[in-house]
């Protein structure tokens, strides 16, 4: 397979974002669902709708997001609206909770875990997706990117289960705790496989590799950044953008580098890269050309 480009820059403010989604060359067309993390309540990392603004505006988006499947701020739609408001994105932006009505089913027959996903149903409602997502560290898959982004991250509050316990609707929190982990990991990128498919061509990804903790931006107690910022990165193809981000993270020179790898390998991370690579969604093969 041919190499992805895979577009980078050091310079960590909203117009780089813009500045890297005009060197991808694709111009999203109609309704545009840009797919973003809103941020746990609590949590002190995620991307700040200041950050995100110059972008949104540019393709002229919806802020979209799906509801959790655990408790917290986000797992009911009068919450998740409210804590929108709270963090800001309802200022700025059209912000949709995607799975607030109902869910629909992307068929995936060839899934190497599951065969299908549940996500919201709105999501009919877009032509075109913009994923900004923030490259951090995760409890259970090790590191968040776009993959995570698009398949867990769409899931509806059901399907977020569903692809944690390879296969269990509207499973309980304990059937989330005692899911098969490698099963997981695999089941993120047959999940992601519906999502890359059904907006092929008309999809995008942003990886901003800034407040790098070891945990997400689901955590409502999340710890710090253990690494200084590297960067921002933009693909079409989201498996070449998520290896060119671990490996910056593996070449850092910050010692603080070691802390976010001991997450990534101890949650067998890299596995959900080289499953969606094994789903053809992408290559781990890429080009990584500077714009600075």
């Amino acid at each position: 397979m041919e190499k992805s480009k895979v577009y980078f820059t050091k310079e960590i403010k909203g117009e780089s974002l813009v500045k890297l989604y005009e060197a991808l060359g694709v111009n999203l067309q109609g309704k545009i669902a840009v797919k973003l993390h809103s941020g746990e309540e609590g949590n002190q990392n995620y991307m700040k709708p200041e950050f995100v603004r110059d972008i949104i505006e540019k393709v002229n988006g919806s802020v979209v997001e799906c509801n959790t499947a655990y408790e917290g701020a986000r797992n009911t739609t009068e919450k998740h609206q409210e804590l929108m408001e709270k963090h800001g994105w309802s200022k700025y932006f059209n912000v949709d909770i995607l799975d607030s009505d109902a869910e629909e089913i992307l068929e995936n027959p060839n899934g190497l875990v599951i065969k299908k996903n549940f996500i919201g149903a709105k999501m009919k409602n877009y032509d075109s997706m913009l994923v900004l997502s923030h490259f951090k560290g995760h409890p259970m898959g090790g590191f968040g990117g776009a993959i995570k982004n698009i398949s867990i991250g769409l899931a509806s509050s059901n399907g977020k289960g569903y692809i944690h316990t390879s296969g269990i609707e509207n499973a309980t929190f304990e059937e989330l705790m005692g899911a098969d982990h490698d099963s997981f990991l695999k089941g993120m990128a047959d999940s992601a496989k519906t999502i890359d498919d059904y907006y092929k061509g008309k999809i995008v990804y942003i990886n901003a590799m800034v407040n790098m903790s070891v945990d997400c931006d689901c955590c409502a107690v999340a710890e710090d950044p253990c690494i200084n910022d590297i960067g921002i990165l933009a693909s079409t193809d989201p498996v070449a953008l998520d290896q060119a981000c671990v490996d910056l993270v593996y070449k850092s020179t910050d010692p603080g580098k070691d802390h976010l790898i001991e997450r990534i390998e101890s949650r067998n991370g890299l596995l959900t890269i080289i499953s969606a690579e094994q789903e053809g969604i992408g290559t781990r093969e890429y080009e990584l050309i500077n714009i600075d």
